[in-house]
This record gives C-alpha cells, sequence and structure tokens, in this order.
C-alpha cells in the first residue's frame, strides 16, 4: 500500500493545491508501475481509497492532467482515465502565451532557431535511424511535387525539421522545435514564399539530407547552419517590420 495523502484528505491543503498534490503523486504512481499511453489508471472507487481523498479534489486532479495532455477521460462504464503520449501543442500554446505577455517578438524565435537547429542537426547525424531517413527522404519528395504550392511545401518543411529534431535524441529538442513548427516560417505573422525561395529550401534540404545520409555531424551541422542563416537573411532584407512583430496567442496554429 502507497503512503496515504492525510493531510489532503483532512483539508490541510487548500482545494487547488491538493489537487496539484495529488496530480503530482498519480504521475509519480504512473512512472513507478511503469504505464504506458493507451494503459488505463484505475477507477475512480479505486483511486478514492487509494489516495484518502475526496471525488471532488481527484476529479479536480484528473482535470489538470488531461488539460496537461496527459490523460484523456474516456465517457461510459467502460471508461475512466487513459494515459496519452503528450503533445507538443500544450508546450506551444504556453510558450506563445508568455511571448504575448512579454511582448517578446519573432526575433526572439529566429534566435533560438539559429543558436539550437545546427546542433540539433549535428546530434542528429550521430542517431538518426534509417527509418526517419526515408521519412526525411519523403519530405523532400513532397516538397519537390508541390513547389507550386505553398501550403503543402511548407506543411512538408516543417515535417522535415520536425523529424531532425527528434532524431537527435534529445526529447527537449524534440519538444521544443515540434512545439514550435506552427509559427517557425513566420506565416502567420506575413512573412511569404514565393517559388524562387521554395526552390531555395528545398536545395537547401537536400544537402541537408545528404548530409545525415553519409551520417557526418560536421557537415550536417553546417549545412543546417547556412539554411538558417539563409532564411535569417531572406527575412531581415524582405520582411524586417515582420520580425519586430508580436505573435498574438490567438493567431498561432497550436
Amino acid at each position: 500500500m502507497p503512503p496515504r495523502m492525510s493531510s489532503i484528505a483532512n483539508g490541510g491543503q487548500r482545494p487547488q493545491k491538493a489537487a496539484m498534490l495529488l496530480a503530482q503523486r498519480i504521475m509519480r504512481d504512473v512512472q513507478s508501475e511503469r504505464l504506458k499511453p493507451g494503459d488505463h489508471l484505475e477507477p475512480e472507487r479505486n483511486m478514492l481509497e487509494r489516495y484518502e481523498t475526496g471525488r471532488g479534489t481527484l476529479r479536480e486532479a484528473l482535470r489538470f492532467l488531461e488539460f496537461q495532455g496527459v490523460i484523456m477521460i474516456k465517457p461510459g462504464p467502460r471508461g475512466g482515465p487513459i494515459l496519452i503520449d503528450p503533445s507538443a501543442s500544450h508546450l506551444a500554446s504556453t510558450l506563445v502565451l508568455l511571448m504575448e505577455l512579454k511582448q517578446a517578438p519573432f526575433r526572439n524565435i529566429v534566435e533560438v532557431r539559429t543558436a539550437l537547429e545546427p546542433m540539433i542537426s549535428r546530434l542528429a547525424a550521430e542517431r538518426i535511424s534509417e527509418q526517419s531517413l526515408a521519412e526525411l527522404g519523403g519530405t523532400i519528395d513532397q516538397m519537390r511535387d508541390h513547389l507550386d504550392s505553398q501550403d503543402l511545401f511548407l506543411e512538408a518543411n516543417q515535417r522535415f525539421h520536425d523529424i531532425i529534431a527528434w532524431s537527435s535524441g534529445n526529447t527537449l529538442f524534440g519538444y521544443i522545435v515540434e512545439s514550435l513548427l506552427g509559427i517557425l516560417d513566420g506565416t502567420v505573422i506575413g512573412i511569404d514564399y514565393p517559388s524562387p525561395r521554395r526552390a531555395a529550401i528545398l536545395k537547401a534540404h537536400e544537402e541537408i539530407h545528404q548530409a545525415l545520409l553519409s551520417r557526418d555531424p560536421q557537415a550536417s551541422e553546417d549545412r543546417m547552419r547556412d539554411h538558417i542563416n539563409a532564411y535569417v537573411k531572406y527575412a531581415e532584407r524582405k520582411f524586417p517590420e515582420v520580425l519586430d512583430q508580436v505573435i498574438r496567442w490567438d493567431r498561432a496554429s497550436v
């Protein structure tokens, strides 16, 4: 029997604080019991007894975990809380909201890309799987096939950077890049990519892909740095006012 939470049951904490502590305890137990996405948590009646808490506090804790994207509540007699694989959209929403509150300009996102993505590409050269290399090649094929469609082209562009980020083997890099995919290209605040620019992006991706295929860390880092620097120069030349804009929370694609 796990340690009991008598302070919560006895009302020793404010309700919101009690629910937060309970949510943290539930996640510790999820980890210790090695539950995986798709696994059911215990039924409510079992959790009430296990944690010695009230129904209101338990449901508030579960709502908090659901809001964080780590569980879903399935309705019905066979339903209940189910562990899920968290989406980066929750991090994305928080980051964009915090940036808006701080009046942080889009230029901050550009600086993050410049600092992180070359290193991410270097790590990916050492760690990327054959399957991910094949998927990366598929994004290049999609970009080549849709040079005349900015939306489809940029969709493949985002997937390209997402694959590399997760292939770095660093979960934090993966979540950071994935969470920002909806705003990285700046289209939500007016940056546009005409056909010549899309062709240049395709060529850069082909060079990065080749460096990764060769599993050459230095070349992968250099080619990604060249790619990001070209993006920065393009934005500064064509859309200088956009770089100083703040991305509004309600406009971000998260």
